[in-house]
């Protein structure tokens, strides 16, 4: 079965086994993959990985997402920590619409 995958989406997915300062285990990530790549059903995706362990004033490699939804708690992006990933590593879509249209600085000039 082939997920729908959407830019700006947050999931829950395995990041298990990492290296060094990888970010791990199950945790949400965001998609920031192009809509072009999603919709052709590339096998992997480019996420960027969220923590609680919040840093104030650490911008431009950390931005702040508010607990809504699903995301129970206030949460940093991770800039810094872009991977690919294997789609079987999505497990659970959140529901943040929000995050759709503040995450369009996420995308590349060329894939919009």
């Amino acid at each position: 079965m082939m997920l729908k995958l959407n830019h700006g989406e947050v999931w829950l997915a395995n990041l298990n086994p990492g290296r060094g300062t990888e970010p791990v285990k199950t945790r949400p990530v965001l998609i920031v993959q192009s809509q072009a790549l999603l919709d052709a059903g590339h096998p992997s995706t480019l996420v960027l990985p969220l923590t609680t362990r919040l840093t104030d004033d650490a911008e431009p490699l950390r931005l702040r997402l508010p607990a809504q939804d699903q995301l129970e708690q206030d949460s940093d992006v991770l800039v810094d920590q872009l991977r690919a990933v294997d789609n079987k590593r999505l497990l659970v879509r959140h529901s943040l619409p929000m995050m759709r249209s503040a995450c369009v600085g996420f995308t590349p000039r060329y894939a919009r």
